[in-house]
């Protein structure tokens, strides 16, 4: 039987069309708030994330890709863009899964739709976030997760007290904290805090850790830096050691 997932959000962002679509549709910009993939600007260009394929290329307004798999598996994800008032843009953004082939228990089709609402969510919070203190900046993205998947709540609550998050913080709380690649105390905004994730802004980065024990999935983080020294090896490093508790 066949199945579908379908995941739509909208919101207003402080940037026009033009730096939404870049932040969206181009490789440099999908560093800063999202994930690492590059775009080959055509209908029927490459996208590296999954092997997807650019099925709408009408800049700056409407911008998707597919990915397939075998099995009969699609994971469509579009933007659009539309301007609105005083340079600021209205975006429309969609997520679309079909799935035509078996859909048995090895596919954990219940536990990858919920994340996946979650983790979209998650995503279009850190792309205003983006757009509002790093739009333009080149960034880094660095990538590191823990070696062994966990379903215990308890590890995730660990992370936390380790950045310094008590039981009660909130979302615009203030932090100095002491990570890998800085000088001391950095202070950080708390931007998105949940059971499944934490958000952090710094003056040059925005530090997101995702909670794998929602879905028995690793503990891992991904993080978006813009300081102009980074070195991506170095700082992939120092995170991979910090995540697992070097």
């Amino acid at each position: 039987m066949a199945r579908e997932l379908e995941v739509r959000r909208e919101q207003d962002l402080p940037a026009t069309p033009e730096q939404v679509w870049d932040a969206v549709a181009t490789g440099a910009g999908n560093l800063g708030w999202l994930y690492p993939m590059e775009v080959e600007p055509r209908v029927g260009g490459k996208a590296t994330r999954g092997d997807s394929t650019v099925v709408a290329w009408e800049p700056p307004h409407r911008f998707a890709v597919r990915a397939t798999q075998d099995g009969g598996f699609s994971n469509t994800l579009t933007y659009h863009i539309e301007p609105a008032a005083d340079g600021t843009s209205h975006l429309r953004m969609g997520i679309h899964w079909v799935h035509t082939g078996v859909v048995d228990d090895t596919w954990n089709w219940d536990t990858k739709a919920d994340a996946a609402e979650k983790h979209v969510d998650f995503y279009q919070h850190s792309l205003p976030e983006y757009l509002r203190h790093f739009a333009g900046r080149p960034a880094v993205y660095v990538k590191a997760a823990r070696a062994e998947c966990t379903d215990d709540p308890a590890d995730f609550a660990a992370l936390r007290r380790r950045l310094g998050l008590a039981d009660d913080a909130a979302v615009g709380d203030r932090l100095s904290l002491d990570l890998p690649g800085t000088d001391g105390g950095t202070e950080v905004v708390v931007d998105w805090l949940s059971p499944d994730f934490v958000g952090l802004r710094g003056p040059d980065a925005l530090y997101r850790f995702f909670n794998g024990s929602s879905w028995n999935w690793p503990i891992w983080l991904g993080h978006h830096l813009f300081a102009e020294d980074t070195d991506e090896q170095q700082a992939t490093k120092a995170w991979n050691a910090w995540l697992n508790g070097a």
